[in-house]
């Protein structure tokens, strides 16, 4: 799931984010999750209510959230209480690293209700977000199983 003005990657401040589109991010994703033998699905809104709406509604259809909230992430208590009424996993990602820019983007709401964060590795960010998430559901599988 990718917030706000993510959509015009690759036009939008390239020295900051970089030169690729979010298709081509969602593209080499769906790509890589392939190889690993899971799927992706990919969603990008300018509108909170829709992403809370995606959020709420994933589980029984996602096992995991791979979510770039974009400026919701310093902002949004909605997101943030979303992703805590669920038990749906999520990995926040970032192109940049927010705690190296400007005092406003250090302050995330978001991040505590994720399992984890991953930022400033530009696309690259994603693709580690996937390894990690898959990791992570993996270990969780592992541990029901156990259980039995």
């Amino acid at each position: 799931m990718n917030g706000p003005n993510l959509g015009r990657l690759g036009r939008r401040q390239p020295h900051i984010y970089g030169t690729d589109t979010l298709e081509d991010i969602v593209r080499r994703l769906k790509a890589q999750a392939a190889a690993l033998g899971a799927r992706v699905d990919a969603l990008q809104s300018d509108e909170e209510g829709i992403l809370v709406s995606r959020i709420i509604g994933s589980p029984g259809t996602y096992d995991g959230i791979i979510f770039n909230p974009g400026a919701y992430t310093h902002t949004s208590v909605a997101l943030r209480d979303a992703l805590q009424a669920v038990p749906v996993p999520c990995v926040e990602v970032h192109l940049s690293n927010t705690a190296a820019r400007e005092d406003f983007r250090q302050i995330s709401l978001t991040t505590a209700a994720c399992r984890g964060q991953i930022m400033g590795f530009g696309v690259l960010s994603y693709e580690l977000a996937l390894k990690g998430l898959l990791e992570l559901l993996s270990s969780v599988q592992v541990r029901k199983q156990r259980k039995r």
